[in-house]
């Protein structure tokens, strides 16, 4: 089955690639997370007999064909897979569960910062962003960009969704308190 599915992947990718061509600068693969809240929803051995080949297949024809940089959307606690993931070829991941087991920012960024960028992981939405005042806001946004924005490879995003029950105020203060401290990580980068 997993063959079936790899050969009709590889076939929409191709005809995906000659239809956009240069217009596009990441392609996006998800929906099947590969973690929970406590680590991933199978072994690193387990992803490498199953998906790790299958996966690198379909990155390989993306960058054979194309400039894209492979965008991949995982839920949960990755970082036992991160290292299979990269070596098959993934070159950004998004949530960044950073209240997962084993996703700490200064974790991610140290082991991995190198080889992907972080596309989320600017403030957590389970907590920080419901339970939080603003002031606990300002505080993760701060934390996490010092962390995760020097050097590069970083994109600004809330870990996950922001949901209907979060008031406009809040989300006025994360996007006010990303622009205040991207501002400054930038400046002091140049």
């Amino acid at each position: 089955m997993l063959d079936l599915l790899l050969e009709d992947y590889l076939k929409v990718l191709e005809t995906f690639i000659s239809i956009t061509g240069d217009d596009a600068d990441t392609i996006g693969f998800g929906g099947d997370d590969l973690g929970m809240q406590t680590g991933p929803h199978i072994s690193p051995a387990t992803y490498r007999e199953l998906f790790k080949s299958r996966h690198k297949q379909m990155w390989d024809l993306v960058k054979r064909n194309s400039n894209y940089k492979i965008f991949l959307h995982s839920c949960g606690s990755i970082a036992k897979l991160l290292p299979d993931i990269i070596e098959a070829g993934v070159d950004i991941i998004n949530p960044v569960h950073i209240n997962a087991k084993d996703m700490q920012p200064e974790k991610l960024k140290g082991e991995f910062g190198k080889d992907i960028v972080f596309w989320g992981g600017g403030c957590d939405t389970q907590k920080v962003l419901p339970i939080g005042n603003f002031n606990d806001i300002e505080k993760e946004v701060k934390k996490n960009i010092s962390i995760f924005a020097p050097e590069g490879g970083f994109v600004f995003a809330v870990v996950h969704n922001i949901q209907p029950d979060i008031s406009p105020e809040k989300i006025v203060k994360l996007y006010e308190s990303a622009y205040k401290y991207g501002e400054q990580v930038y400046s002091t980068s140049r």
